[in-house]
This record gives structure tokens, sequence and C-alpha cells, in this order.
């Protein structure tokens, strides 16, 4: 124990000091410029470490990441878009995405809609029992995704008839009179795919309803004074006054949930693997570069999560620029 410690401070240490090491010499390279060339360059060298890092540690694996999409499965020969054409005519494929496209229409939705009912109607408690509710709901955000999936995996367990159901979910079954079932395995209406979004539902909920909550703190008493003196009841005020001066933070929520919601991988992993039509592309990612050995393959499907996630984040972007604007 004491060795790691030793390790981490080391660690810290060394990076800390190399950064000043670094920063200090191209201080020094641009006091070598003549003139104006200092303050015109300077500027541009106190990021270069930080642009470097993105370059390497984000642009190059993208663009390698491309590039090997287009080859075999060893990444050695060029097939064109023999991997793209692959998948999209693979039966499992298009279910998973199908089940993608569920998680990414449900997820962000319910994860939105439940983190802004519970700062609304917790705003309005004592000081105590808002933050007691608070603190209950945001719990699950300090466990992981594999502990949480571990965790629900033990709701939903099921065993034989006969038995003592360990499962929540079956012992309550069990106390109606029902034989236990095996939910994961239930594919009807996407049964299973859908108790597997209730996982990261339970997960989100508390990081929407800080933020939510925070920006319903922030809507000007004023207003609501106004509303209630024009006549408006707490409905009218919710849709008519809080939410559109709220929206820019409902956006965010729900952009950052479902960017989250496209790399889901844990949840399925843990309890399904990807079975009984569960499948995500997460999984599907990590099964093609980990079971089948298909690194072209592997690439084309993150190839096509990073197409996907383009228009969300250009959607963002956009979406912060005129939110400055207007302020």
């Amino acid at each position: 124990m004491g060795g790691k410690a030793v390790i981490a401070l080391l660690t810290v240490i060394a990076g800390i000091g190399g950064a000043i090491i670094v920063f200090w010499l191209l201080n020094k390279l641009a006091e070598i410029l003549p003139g104006r060339w200092e303050d015109r360059i300077k500027p541009y060298l106190y990021i270069l470490p930080a642009f470097g890092a993105i370059v390497l540690y984000l642009v190059y694996p993208a663009v390698l990441t491309v590039i090997n999409s287009f080859k075999d499965n060893f990444s050695r020969e060029y097939v064109g878009f023999k991997n793209y054409s692959a998948l999209f005519q693979d039966h499992n494929f298009r279910d998973t995405l199908f089940n993608t496209v569920l998680w990414i229409l449900i997820v962000p939705a319910i994860t939105v809609i439940l983190g802004l009912l519970v700062a609304v109607l917790a705003d309005r408690l004592k000081p105590t029992g808002e933050k007691v509710t608070k603190t209950v709901i945001f719990l699950p955000m300090a466990i992981s995704m594999i502990g949480a999936a571990t965790i629900w995996r033990f709701v939903y367990v099921s065993n034989p008839k006969g038995t003592a159901q360990t499962g929540l979910l079956n012992a309550f079954v069990g106390t109606l009179g029902s034989d236990p079932v095996q939910w994961l395995q239930k594919q009807n209406f996407h049964l299973n795919s859908l108790l597997l979004m209730v996982i990261l539902v339970w997960l989100q909920v508390g990081f929407s309803m800080v933020l939510l909550s925070a920006a319903v703190k922030g809507v000007p008493v004023d207003t609501l004074e106004a509303a209630r003196i024009d006549g408006a009841n707490e409905r009218q005020i919710f849709w008519r006054v809080v939410l559109p001066q709220i929206k820019g933070t409902v956006i965010t929520v729900f952009i950052t949930v479902t960017i989250g919601v496209m790399k889901i991988f844990d949840i399925v992993y843990v309890n399904t693997n990807g079975n009984f039509n569960t499948n995500v592309l997460g999984n599907e990612f990590y099964n093609q570069i980990s079971t089948f050995i298909n690194y072209g393959k592997a690439s084309a499907i993150v190839v096509i999560l990073m197409v996907a996630v383009v228009p969300i984040m250009w959607y963002q972007v956009r979406n912060f620029r005129a939110e400055e604007a207007n302020g």
C-alpha cells in the first residue's frame, strides 16, 4: 500500500514538474523572438501543449479508426466499404441499431422529465426535506455502471420455480401467486431492453435533477410574481414562464444524456451480453474487437457512432452560441 502511495505521489510530482518545465521552455523560446513577434507568438506557444494532446489523443485515433474501418480483420489490407456493407446486411446488426435507437429515444426523454419533476417538486419542500430528497435521488450517481448493473441484476434474477426467489422483482411477483419470470429474457415489446434502460435512468436522474434544479432556482422571482399577479396558475407559470427560461439547460442535459446513451456498454454487458435481442452498438463493438478479433468491423461501428454524434454536438455548440448571443 505504501509503495503505491509513493508511486502515485511521484507521478503527480513528475506531471506537475514536467508541465512547469515545458511552459518555462516555451516562454524562453518566445523571449528569444524579436520585437512584436514575442507578443504575437507567445499565446500560441502556451496553447501548443493542449493542442498537441488533443491531436495525439483525439484527432489521431479518430483518423486512424476511420482508416482501419476500410481495412480487413487485422487492419492489413484495404477492403473498401466491405465492413460497412457486411454490418448493414446483417440482420442481427440491424436489430442492434434498432435497440440503440430505442435507448436514444426513451432514456434521455424520461431522464429529463423525471429530473425536472423532482427539481420542481423538491423546490417546494422545506429546506431539510429538499436536501434529504435530492441527496437520496443523487446517491446512485456515486455508483459505477458495473456496480449499478450488478445491483439490478439481483433485482431481475429468477430462481427455479419452487425455490426461494433472491430476485426482488420475482419475490414480489411470488407474493401475488405468480410463477417466477425470466425478466431479462422477455423479448415481448422489448421488455428486457426497457428493464435495462431503467438502470441507466436510475443512475442519471440525479445528474438531471441537480442541473435542472439550479436552473429552476435561477428563474427571476420577479417574473414569477408578475405571472401570479396577472392571474396565471402554477401550471401556466411552469409551462409559460419557468420552462422557456430554463430551455437551454434542458437541452444541455438532454444532449449530454443522449451522448452517454449512445456509448452504453456496461449495463448490457453485465446483464445479458447482448443476448435475447438486447444488443447495442457499444456492446457489439466490444464483441467484434475482443470476441471475433475483427478490427475492421469494430472500427466501422465506432465510425457509425462518431457520425451519429457529430450532428448532436453541432446542435449543442449552436445552442451555446445562441445563448451567449442572447445573454
